[in-house]
């Protein structure tokens, strides 16, 4: 892993390189199947699993009570989806937070409820051992040691895709609450503290839209060593003709929530990736450079570009396993296809790997955004897309562009 991002080409490359590439898909029409969110692994150590939800309808929100299966697509017999658990808190965007833990071969994590609370499950996929933890999940340090937890039913009621429906939350009402925010969860003892506060954050980055209204927290990330995460706060705004949005500031802390930095305050803020125990990459709004996608330098002010100009927008950015390309996609922008790409950090080349139809009657909490995943050797990446008429799990093998 690169300690700098020092050699970075951030200029314009001048056109985009066409390449599509062959997306297989692993998931039967029969039923709805999607991973979700682009920071985590999908695939475990083998290659051989793939991690997958699978549901019964789409272009819903979906209801209490109703429930996701958790899959095993298993890539060495015919992509058979061997179905192992369910859960009951769950959504579009991110799912239920299934994921590997951490390093383990046999071990998976993922959100469900119990009753009108929800909690993190622990399945050891071979023996079936189950533990429940008492909050649920975000996500995971590196080292297998912490997770960080928030309000899933307040994120729910202001940013509906992220959260989940039918929680008790005990700030409704409440602003920004001081006994609510970010919460450190040790996973070997399942015990949780609160860290930093909507009501904290709030006080000390204070400004006049912020009164009166909702804040909340959410894309919870940590860093490389464990050491530090970062994290949004958003809070309610309201457009001319009186829809709904919010407008975002973006931190990173220690993991205890001391050293609080504010890494972004102009403006907006979107998806991110760490590339080092140091450095982000944000696609995010400067006031000198625009929308762009940010390299920021944590507990400093240094921000510099990268590939100025080359994406159409913001996009899920992930970088490669081997720390080489940079892999992102795109929203529908003058038409109806979500594009895949592939941005070679060393010269700048960008390629366009994919064009998938979107299908834009989908209200926007169930949207079907790429997604993009890579596969721990680098050599495949992963999709969720609706262009075939379903929600379903795709696969591109990426070595014809990247040469791995």
């Amino acid at each position: 892993m690169p300690e700098t991002a020092s050699g970075i080409n951030s200029q314009r490359f001048l056109f985009m390189i066409m390449s599509h590439l062959a997306a297989t898909k692993l998931t039967p029409e029969s039923k709805h199947h999607f991973f979700g969110y682009f920071d985590k692994f999908p695939y475990d150590k083998s290659g051989r699993f793939l991690l997958s939800h699978k549901i019964d309808f789409t272009a819903r929100q979906p209801e209490p009570g109703e429930k996701a299966g958790i899959c095993l697509i298993d890539l060495a017999n015919d992509n058979k989806i061997i179905r192992i658990a369910e859960s009951g808190a769950w959504n579009w965007q991110q799912g239920c937070m299934l994921q590997w833990l951490n390093d383990s071969e046999t071990r998976i994590i993922y959100n469900d409820c119990e009753g009108n609370r929800f909690v993190a499950r622990i399945l050891d996929i071979v023996t079936g051992e189950k533990q429940t933890l008492s909050r649920p999940i975000y996500c995971l340090s590196p080292d297998g040691r912490w997770a960080l937890s928030l309000n899933f039913s307040r994120l729910d009621r202001e940013r509906p895709g992220y959260g989940y429906p039918g929680g008790f939350d005990p700030n409704i009402g409440v602003d920004r609450p001081d006994n609510e925010g970010i919460w450190l969860v040790d996973l070997k003892t399942d015990s949780a503290r609160l860290v930093v506060s909507v009501d904290e954050v709030t006080r000390r980055f204070y400004r006049e839209t912020m009164e009166g209204v909702p804040g909340w927290f959410n894309h919870l990330l940590f860093s490389p060593d464990s050491r530090r995460f970062a994290f949004f706060h958003r809070w309610r705004v309201w457009g001319k003709n009186g829809e709904k949005w919010h407008t975002t500031h973006m931190f990173t802390a220690n993991i205890d929530g001391s050293e609080i930095h504010p890494l972004n305050l102009e403006d907006m803020s979107s998806h991110y990736t760490w590339i080092n125990n140091s450095q982000i990459i944000n696609f995010s709004n400067r006031h000198a450079t625009g929308w762009q996608y940010h390299l920021f330098t944590d507990r400093t002010d240094k921000v510099e570009v990268i590939a100025r100009g080359v994406f159409p927008g913001d996009g899920h950015c992930s970088y490669s396993p081997n720390w080489k390309w940079m892999l992102t996609d795109s929203y529908p922008e003058h038409d109806e296809f979500r594009r895949l790409y592939l941005y070679e950090l060393a010269t700048g080349a960008a390629y366009e790997i994919g064009s998938f139809q979107s299908d834009m009657s989908y209200p926007i909490p169930t949207r079907c955004d790429l997604h993009p995943n890579w596969s721990r050797d680098g050599h495949k990446v992963c999709i969720d897309s609706t262009h075939e008429g379903s929600r379903q799990v795709y696969e591109l093998d990426v070595t014809p562009v990247t040469g791995e």
